[in-house]
């Protein structure tokens, strides 16, 4: 038995109906009671349904807040029969609910916010983990269901009043197709890095209660083991969208931040993206749902307006879960390098550069000089091919994971343009192609001051850079950053071209 605290909050006696539960507040307890409901997740009709559904409430509930599930009672009638069953619970105080605190900005929200990710990461460390939890978890449980929740969502876009505007949805629907595609990988390295767990199943900020001891998270799914078998982000990105819904992105990003580092897992963020719009949707769907159901007026509307403030949020989501492939080419000493890790920096992004690879493929240290005429020695035409063939293997394998990948070279050749677009289309990910410029003599001067510093990994010189000039294949489907520019500016144009050049494909209006 839990342990039973003296008291709870004590205050005017109240009901509280769900679609599937009845509440009654009275004193410093909770009743709450199951109704004879029976839905596709879950089937309450017999009393020996609902007895068995509050034991597993009370069962999975006491693992975050085991002094509020105090038990299960029995109800009788006059006559001392048993009719039914409903579970005890302390009453917590509602100026403490998370959502309550979020909306009146309450001071004490970070102290409670990381309180809750610490409590959170140590909950997901010591629960079950297994290979059915794996499976329930895995890419292809996670694809069935996402279906299943755009085809329930597809109905709120129908008819002649529809809820949810049809060109919206149908854009959010393409864009998780298009990420949960090309992460089949990334989802087997979860689940077999031991990140899928037995979890809450359900975690908004109207179930958290900040309290001066510490958290409490009421009401984790116990209807449905399947529906509580997640990664442990998609846990935490339910509540992460709920403040994105509260209009509070930052907390959810501080609460976020909190759990990484208590928890130590750095999922990719596109990951931890992607699972926070699908909860959304989720939620979206059920809204839609409500408003189909009502009459017109003022509910109607309010169900209507928050279902449509979900799928976008949920678009916005996705567009934060977007994994591209970054070509960053151009001449020796066009700045190229520089820019690759700057975006690196600005979009979460790994760079993979070909002086590196090329060197690490020779068994040479990346800062010993290679000097060779232009596609001569280390430089010559095959070992030029197999070190953007080891390239793209790489990163087809960060994208499979989730994570952007931006690829440093010169891509002065049109058919490792080619096998990189080949690449991208294979991994479902936008590709982005850009080219640095910069007026010659400054390339000229650059590639002086960066050989009188060592070199680097660059083993280019001003004769290389000229005859590379001379025989580069054009690229009309580059976008063209200058790079004679303030580094800010340069900075910003960068970020801009990747950003803009995924949503629109390259437009000529970026290109110049």
């Amino acid at each position: 038995m839990a342990p039973r605290p003296a008291a709870g909050w004590v205050g005017p006696a109240a009901v509280v109906e769900t679609h599937i539960s009845v509440l009654t507040f009275v004193g410093d307890r909770v009743y709450k009671l199951k109704k004879p409901v029976h839905f596709d997740f879950l089937d309450f009709r017999r009393r020996e349904q609902r007895r068995e559904a509050c034991h597993r409430e009370v069962q999975v509930n006491r693992r975050l807040s085991p002094d509020v599930y105090l038990g299960v009672l029995d109800v009788v009638d006059a006559e001392g029969r048993l009719r039914d069953h409903l579970v005890e619970m302390v009453r917590l105080p509602p100026d403490r609910r998370l959502a309550t605190l979020v909306t009146d900005d309450d001071p004490g929200l970070a102290e409670g916010l990381d309180a809750l990710a610490r409590t959170i990461a140590d909950f997901h460390a010591d629960a079950r983990r297994g290979p059915t939890l794996q499976v329930d978890a895995g890419h292809a449980a996670a694809t069935t269901a996402l279906e299943r929740e755009l085809e329930e969502l597809r109905a709120g876009a129908e008819g002649d009043a529809p809820v949810l505007d049809p060109a919206v949805l149908a854009e959010v629907a393409g864009a998780a197709r298009r990420w949960l595609a090309g992460r089949a990988p990334l989802f087997a390295e979860r689940a077999s890095g031991g990140h899928v767990v037995d979890g809450h199943g359900d975690l908004q900020a109207e179930d958290v209660f900040c309290l001066d001891d510490g958290p409490r998270v009421l009401d984790s799914i116990e209807f449905s083991d399947r529906l509580r078998h997640v990664d442990v982000w998609d846990d935490v990105a339910f509540l992460v969208m709920d403040l994105q819904r509260l209009g509070r992105a930052d907390l959810g990003e501080a609460f976020a931040d909190a759990y990484r580092r208590y928890s130590g897992d750095r999922a990719p963020a596109s990951l931890v993206a992607f699972f926070a719009a699908r909860r959304a949707l989720i939620r979206a769907k059920v809204l839609a749902l409500r408003a189909r159901q009502l009459d017109a007026g003022t509910a109607q509307a309010a169900a209507t307006e928050q279902a449509r403030a979900l799928v976008d949020l949920a678009r916005r989501d996705l567009a934060a879960a977007e994994v591209r492939l970054v070509l960053v080419g151009g001449l020796p000493g066009t700045g190229k390098s520089t820019v690759a890790e700057v975006l690196s920096t600005e979009t979460d992004a790994i760079v993979l550069g070909s002086d590196l690879t090329r060197k690490e493929r020779a068994g040479i240290p990346g800062d010993r000089p290679a000097p060779a005429g232009y596609r001569e020695g280390l430089y010559d035409p095959a070992t030029t091919s197999a070190t953007y063939d080891a390239m793209l293997d790489r990163a087809r394998v960060a994208l499979g994971r989730g994570t952007t990948v931006v690829l440093d070279a010169s891509w002065s050749d049109e058919a490792h343009r080619r096998a990189a677009r080949r690449l991208a289309a294979e991994a479902e990910v936008d590709l982005v192609e850009v080219r640095c410029v910069c007026p010659a003599e400054v390339a000229a001067t650059r590639i002086r001051s960066r050989r009188a510093a060592g070199g680097g990994a660059s083993d280019a010189d001003e004769a290389v850079a000229s005859a590379m000039a001379a025989d580069t294949d054009d690229w009309p489907e580059a976008l063209v950053l200058d790079t004679d520019a303030p580094i800010d500016h340069v900075v910003a144009r960068a970020v801009t071209l990747v950003q803009r050049g995924a949503e629109v494909g390259g437009s000529p209006e970026l290109r110049g």
